[in-house]
């Protein structure tokens, strides 16, 4: 009851780095077992702050059944004016807490962690809409860590890709990453400067960026049976989503915090336009469209920090890399 482990991110990155493809299979349980009612996501909160417009840090609490059986919380941050200081622009950490006594058993460093995740969930949405591990073209737009480790998911479930464009608002971003994607991930990438270039064409598109609100307005930006993953939420216009079918992975959840799908609702007074969730696809429940754009738009829920989280910690104990804090708790007795 009164162990108390420490998980840095070098570990994190390293266990992550070796179990991709159990982490995808990870999340895809996860987010079964999400639909079946086995868990608990309450709402993020955020804090935000009259300064600072675009900086936020986030509260995700959560239970997870199961085989998990854990409860715990991710407190992550997002400031975008780390970037030009060349800083990542999210940090976080995460609390792991048994589910019989409610004390904390861990404490890992959450950022690898929280990526991973969304990759996850990115490369098996990707893989459900489609039916495929291929992409004639796949259009990444955003060339930041949540893109360069989608794409490292992608290598992991062994996608096939003929054409990976990158297109970033900053070329240095977009070239580096293209260079580390054809040597180290053996995708072989060009930049492309103009957005709708770079999409026009591509049968799956995955935004990543740090935008807050959309610009991506044309009505046609995307074609019918595209398969769009709307990784950073709020790229999109809402009249775009209104006129495509969405696959959310949690309709309340993501029906908040000005999303393009909550900002389609606000404008248009429905949800008509979502077609259900990404378990619903996965059990066949919701047929994926080809006569529109398919737009997968993913909130982040805390049960899959939960789940990779677990998952990480779980590994790190069994190889030793665990940092044990054995005085952790400074009573363990109650008199």
């Amino acid at each position: 009851m009164f162990e108390f482990s420490v998980i840095g991110g070098r570990t994190a990155r390293d266990i992550i780095k070796r179990s991709r493809k159990q982490i995808v299979e990870e999340v895809r349980a996860t987010y079964l077992a999400h639909e079946d009612g086995d868990s608990v996501n309450p709402n993020s909160y955020f804090l935000r702050f009259p300064e600072k417009p675009d900086s936020r840090i986030i509260a995700l609490p959560a239970y997870l059944g199961g085989a998990y059986n854990v409860a715990g919380i991710k407190w992550i941050s997002s400031f975008p004016g780390n970037i030009k200081n060349k800083v990542p622009r999210a940090s976080a950490a995460l609390l792991l807490n048994d589910y019989e006594t409610g004390y904390p058993f861990a404490c890992l460093e959450a950022s690898q962690i929280s990526a991973a995740r969304t990759a996850a969930s990115a490369v098996l949405a990707a893989e459900e809409l489609t039916g495929r591990r291929t992409a004639a073209r796949l259009t990444i737009v955003g060339a930041g860590i949540i893109a360069r480790n989608i794409l490292e998911f992608f290598q992991a479930q062994e996608w096939d890709v003929d054409d990976l464009v990158i297109h970033d608002r900053i070329p240095e971003y977009g070239q580096a990453f293209a260079d580390y994607a054809g040597a180290d991930l053996g995708y072989p990438a060009r930049i492309e400067a103009d957005l709708k270039t770079a999409v026009d064409g591509a049968d799956l598109v995955v935004f990543a960026t740090t935008a807050g609100e959309p610009y991506v307005l044309d009505p046609a930006a995307f074609a019918p049976g595209q398969i769009v993953l709307n990784i950073s939420l709020r790229d999109i216009g809402p009249e775009i989503i209104a006129a495509a079918q969405n696959v959310l992975d949690d309709i309340g959840h993501c029906m908040t915090a000005n999303t393009s799908p909550h900002l389609a609702e606000q404008k248009y007074g429905h949800r008509e336009f979502i077609a259900g969730t990404l378990a619903q696809v996965i059990r066949g429940e919701v047929e994926v469209a080809t006569d529109r754009p398919v737009i997968f738009s993913p909130f982040g829920l805390g049960v899959l920090d939960l789940a990779v989280g677990t998952h990480v910690y779980r590994t790190a104990q069994e190889s030793g890399e665990a940092v044990e804090i054995s005085d952790f708790f400074g009573e363990t007795q109650r008199w």
